[in-house]
């Protein structure tokens, strides 16, 4: 042995004999947990005075291999200028940490990463080249893999918006993204689904809907999202109820007994490249027609589905605009649904104003469950829009007429079925709890009498989010005044929710800037 190799040698038998760690490789660092929550976007941090950081030439966003027991991810570079991390660290943010299957302590290796070869067909859509299916599926895949940076997902966003997919990209788009996440199989079996593509507060039918279906012997294992940028999802306002991150085995089991199922869709892993374009879709503001299309439809057949009814809410402040908005959607929904083999109801529904009186997660549970249980003092205009959703689906896969669909969905709502069919899949589920209540609310009261003339579905929901929802469950807030209501002078308007002073006052700090986010007209 060399006398480096003696010395080296001395060092870790040292080392060992008193239970020391090894300094790490000159070309490895070791891992720190950060605890960055960095969302779906994988960030690596490093010194600014790190070896290999300054030996490699990498500078901040610059995007870097990262290496360790066998696996490899690639991650954008941020840089530490302060003593969060020791000499010979490196973190990672949680996202790229759960990714990596990282361990504390773990000696890392950081490269340049190999090229991106899909990066050549995203620039080749930005100039105008068609997608095909095998260009659709080298981006898709690359994007689940992490190999794009931000950067790059809002130029392949960019590229794709604006009406620049014809219907064969979003075909192939949408099986792309199928192909890329995991399927489940249901076998034989005619499975149902509703989709609604959001845009409208409150709008929470699918628990009432999946209650109604399977209560009439349909076969609906509902996957749902959690909200991004809205003041609550199905999965969230679920969440208030029962357990929703059940894995596939549980699921299945839960779908096996009871017939359907109410559970968040990203434990299974369905379509995973729509949570991450989704993300950036919001921070972009953009809502491209074929990006919601391949979105919406992969979902669905990524969860097994062979019929499905969706909900598309058409009105001045929802997702979409007009009438001829709708029309165009629903025709691009229909086409690529046709050609992967998916039978789909497409229903355009009044999207004026929000649905129910509740917005946020718990505020939507308590709706839901009036609903089921035939209170009085339910929300109407909910329990018919679930009634009308439902019949659609009885209709899609029982070919029943309509006027048969709208007495059976009806029926068992109105005789207990559909709450007893909800309790048990609850229970299935992890058993069925009260939604939380706040400990705080405050009213927003009308300045003057007169008839409700416009309602801000997009104001309602900022305010709401402002207020805690939907990290808060609690939070939200409640609507007293529906379009066409007489309203006095000092009446309540609606009545925001929060769970903590701080997020109340911050909420009616907007609502005072934004006074006319429900519009009454006098006969003055």
């Amino acid at each position: 042995m060399t006398d480096t190799g003696d010395k080296l040698g001395a060092v870790a038998q040292f080392a060992d004999a008193h239970n020391l760690p090894l300094r790490p490789r000159p070309h490895t660092l070791r891992l720190r947990r950060l605890g960055i929550d960095t969302h779906q976007e994988l960030v690596v941090y490093m010194r600014q005075d790190c070896h290999i950081c300054r030996s490699e030439g990498f500078a901040a966003q610059t995007r870097i291999q990262v290496s360790a027991n066998g696996k490899s991810i690639l991650a954008t570079l941020s840089i530490i200028t302060s003593n969060l991390l020791a000499h010979g660290e490196a973190g990672l943010s949680e996202s790229a940490w759960r990714l990596l299957g990282a361990e504390e302590g773990s000696e890392t290796s950081f490269s340049h990463p190999p090229l991106v070869e899909s990066l050549s067909l995203m620039r080749g859509k930005i100039y105008g080249q068609r997608l095909n299916t095998d260009s659709a599926h080298q981006i898709i895949q690359d994007i689940v893999a992490g190999r794009y940076a931000d950067v790059h997902l809002s130029a392949f966003i960019t590229a794709c918006s604006g009406g620049s997919l014809n219907r064969d990209e979003m075909t192939a788009l949408t099986r792309a993204m199928v192909t890329t996440g995991s399927r489940l199989d249901w076998g034989d079996r005619l499975i149902a689904d509703k989709h609604c593509i959001g845009g409208l507060p409150g709008n929470r039918t699918t628990p009432i809907v999946v209650a109604i279906a399977a209560a009439c012997g349909l076969t609906i294992p509902k996957t749902s999202s959690r909200a991004i940028t809205s003041p609550a999802g199905t999965a969230d306002t679920m969440e208030t109820l029962t357990t929703v991150d059940l894995d596939v085995p549980a699921m299945q089991r839960v779908v096996e007994r009871e017939g359907a199922c109410l559970v968040w869709g990203g434990a299974v892993d369905l379509s995973p490249a729509d949570d991450i374009l989704i993300r950036v879709e919001r921070l972009l503001d953009i809502d491209s027609e074929g990006q919601l299309v391949a979105s919406v439809l992969s979902k669905k057949i990524a969860a097994g589905a062979t019929h499905v009814v969706l909900d598309l809410p058409v009105g001045p402040t929802a997702k979409l605009r007009s009438q001829a908005d709708g029309h165009r959607l629903a025709s691009a929904l229909r086409t690529v649904a046709s050609a992967m083999g998916l039978d789909v109801r497409i229903m355009l529904t009044d999207g004026r104003q929000p649905v129910g009186r509740g917005i946020g997660p718990a505020l939507e549970a308590l709706d839901v469950l009036g609903v089921l249980r035939n209170d009085p003092s339910a929300p109407q205009d909910l329990r018919n829009r679930a009634i009308g959703l439902a019949a659609s689906l009885l209709e899609l896969v029982l070919k029943f007429s309509p006027k048969q669909a709208a007495e059976k969905a009806a029926e068992v709502l109105e005789n207990g079925l559909a709450w007893r069919k909800f309790e048990a899949i609850c229970e299935a589920q992890g058993g069925l709890r009260p939604p939380p209540h706040t400990p705080h609310t405050h009213p927003v009261l009308a300045e003057h009498a007169g008839l409700v003339a416009n309602i801000d579905n997009r104001t309602l929901a900022k305010i709401a989010k402002l207020a805690g929802a939907p990290s808060a469950k609690a939070a939200g807030l409640e609507l007293h005044t529906p379009l066409g209501a007489q309203v006095e002078k000092g009446a309540p308007l609606f009545t925001v929710h929060a769970e903590s002073r701080g997020e109340l006052a911050y909420a009616l700090e907007y609502v005072r800037a934004h006074p006319g986010v429900i519009r009454l007209e006098t006969d003055a």
